[in-house]
């Protein structure tokens, strides 16, 4: 009998409401309405802003055997791929393993430069992680939001660590982490103060 010892992690930054993205996503605003212009400088200016200070969670964020998002994390395009779209982070993005993006609508996988290659799962969430798991061997998964997306983790029992980067603001809507997610005991395992995030990892009980 084989013995996983890899990982579910969860991560992901939000205010210090709960929130993890605002309304009104398109292309030329990722984040949305997230307390800055749209583009990273509000929920995510601790990474754009003031990287050195974050190096270690900024390279924890793709350091795993395989990844999970949600679509509207891979990209603006909804209902049907009515158009070319390979997600926001150019020709060769950063995560240089699988990524399985959930999605109602089925496409081809898309490799890119560097190793990575974006698989589309349209029957849910747990055989989009058991191919993550099998995809990652004794690797860590890093399912990496948005927030709707972790919520089904955590609320399905499936995640084994949450990191979390909060962000010293409110936004008061978007949306919004823990949302529908049963009541949840977690033991904090780290955290650590920067300039513009705190770091806060927890373990979630099972």
């Amino acid at each position: 009998m084989t013995v996983r010892t890899g990982r579910v992690i969860c991560d992901i930054t939000i205010s210090a409401d709960g929130f993890s993205a605002g309304h009104g996503q398109t292309e030329e605003r990722p984040f949305g309405d997230d307390g800055g212009d749209g583009t990273g400088a509000g929920l995510h200016a601790w990474m754009f802003d003031t990287p050195d200070e974050n190096r270690a969670e900024i390279a924890a964020m793709t350091d795993a055997g395989a990844f999970v998002m949600g679509r509207n994390m891979f990209g603006p395009v909804r209902r049907a791929w009515d158009r070319p779209w390979n997600g926001w982070w150019g020709e060769e993005p950063p995560f240089h393993a699988p990524v399985y993006v959930l999605t109602h609508h089925a496409r081809e996988p898309q490799p890119m430069a560097g190793g990575t290659t974006f698989h589309f799962v349209t029957d849910g969430i747990a055989p989009a992680l058991a191919r993550a798991r099998a995809a990652a061997g004794d690797g860590d998964v890093l399912v990496l939001g948005g927030a709707t997306t972790i919520n089904q983790y955590l609320a399905a029992g499936l995640a084994d660590v949450l990191r979390l980067h909060i962000a010293p603001f409110t936004l008061r809507t978007g949306t919004r982490l823990f949302e529908d997610v049963p009541p949840l005991r977690l033991d904090q395992v780290e955290s650590r103060a920067a300039t513009q995030v705190t770091h806060v990892t927890y373990r979630v009980r099972s």
